[in-house]
């Protein structure tokens, strides 16, 4: 699985309250909450992200609540895939089992800047960055995780192991 896109880079312990601010969570529409992602950091992001874009973050992207709500707001944005230093550990669930992309890798993080256009293999871990012609390793994901990130997440997942295990 590839993607392509513009880079959105973000600082450290950028938390699920300023990923998704807390009066939207009472909204269950997917596109409805991508129109509010990032706004409390990053006022122009929802106008300006575009299909495919990354979000890079420094370390500790994703602290704070376990509001599921932030990841799925990320991925009905457009982005196509958050890479970072480290995640805090509930939004890295949260964002694999939605089937949000998400990479983790400080040497990654470091070789972008706001504004470049990269490109990423997640069954590789190969990240290159366009603008720089530079290329970084980071850890590929095991198959099993590929499968579930190219279902959709765990649900779409679970959906398709059950259906090939059912009788026609």
């Amino acid at each position: 699985m590839k993607i392509k896109g513009r880079v959105h880079k973000y600082g450290s312990n950028v938390n699920t309250d300023v990923i998704l601010p807390a009066q939207y969570l009472h909204i269950s529409d997917a596109k409805e909450l991508a129109k509010h992602c990032m706004e409390d950091l990053d006022r122009k992001f929802a106008k300006e992200v575009q299909p495919g874009d990354i979000i890079a973050g420094e370390a500790n992207f994703g602290c704070g609540s376990s509001r599921e709500h932030a990841p799925i707001a990320i991925k009905a944005s457009g982005i196509g895939c958050v890479i970072a230093k480290n995640f805090g550990r509930i939004f890295y669930r949260n964002a694999l089992n939605i089937g949000l992309p998400i990479l983790e890798s400080e040497e990654v993080v470091e070789g972008l800047e706001n504004g470049d256009q990269v490109e990423v293999d997640l069954a590789s871990g190969v990240v290159v960055n366009v603008n720089k012609r530079k290329s970084y390793q980071a850890k590929p994901y095991p198959e099993f995780m590929m499968q579930l990130i190219t279902a959709g997440g765990l649900i779409e997942y679970t959906k398709r192991r059950l259906a090939k295990k059912s009788p026609s």
